[in-house]
């Protein structure tokens, strides 16, 4: 199908903002950084990763008391929180055997909150 028969102009006819894609080029992050992005944004594409970031935002807690909380196996939790170590979004202490999480920094909060935010609009 060629631009005319869709009703728009073929790409080499277009108009072109040059002065702006040329701004806008030179702020773009670097495609590592964008690709970084994206996958952070997958961690938060999980309602049960979700969840626990939420009841975190609250209180630090183990894995234990999440489970009661959210209504699932040790196992699942753990394997949840797992993920969002390795992607930096939770950290932990050790008190005994026993772990106890956290949200690893304000970030985390400020994304839950912008979120919530932005979704109750």
């Amino acid at each position: 199908m060629s631009g005319t028969e869709n009703g728009t102009e073929p790409a080499e006819f277009m108009h072109m903002h040059g002065d702006e894609v040329s701004r806008m080029n030179e702020k773009m992050p670097a495609e590592e950084m964008l690709f970084d992005l994206a996958e952070l944004f997958k961690i938060f594409g999980d309602t049960t990763r979700v969840k626990i970031l939420f009841a975190l935002l609250e209180s630090e807690m183990c894995v234990f008391d999440i489970a009661v909380l959210l209504g699932m196996t040790q196992s699942a939790i753990s394997h949840q929180l797992r993920v969002l170590k390795t992607n930096g979004l939770v950290k932990f202490r050790r008190e005994g055997k026993v772990l106890f999480y956290s949200l690893s920094d304000g970030h985390i909060t400020s994304i839950l909150s912008q979120g919530m935010e932005h979704i109750a609009e």
